[in-house]
């Protein structure tokens, strides 16, 4: 616990027994356990805070997948008219090439 072997731990609790008089022994009970309550609340707003975090963090990797994905296949749309528009282009282009060095003869 906290680095502190148990020997330790009984060595600190009896030195605070006999240092703290029994009429103060009430009043330090409700401190730590207002301490303690304390603590609890901070590791629990803390761990909510984690999971929320964790829970945003696992809904934006689906979006940044989807926008990708998305954005490829858009891409991926616009390049492919393109590409073979400019083979039928050349296709085009040699047929009408034949064409007028047929007539020219």
């Amino acid at each position: 616990m906290f680095g502190i072997s148990w020997a330790e731990f009984l060595v600190i609790l009896l030195v605070g027994i006999l240092v703290i008089p029994a009429r103060m022994w009430p009043d330090v009970a409700k401190f730590l356990a207002r301490l303690v309550g304390f603590i609890r609340n901070i590791v629990w707003k803390i761990s909510d805070a984690s999971e929320k975090m964790k829970q945003q963090i696992d809904l934006e990797k689906p979006l940044d997948e989807l926008l990708k994905t998305t954005t490829d296949d858009i891409l991926a749309d616009f390049s492919t008219p393109i590409k073979s528009s400019n083979k039928n282009n050349k296709k085009k282009k040699i047929k009408r090439s034949k064409l007028k060095a047929g007539k020219n003869k």
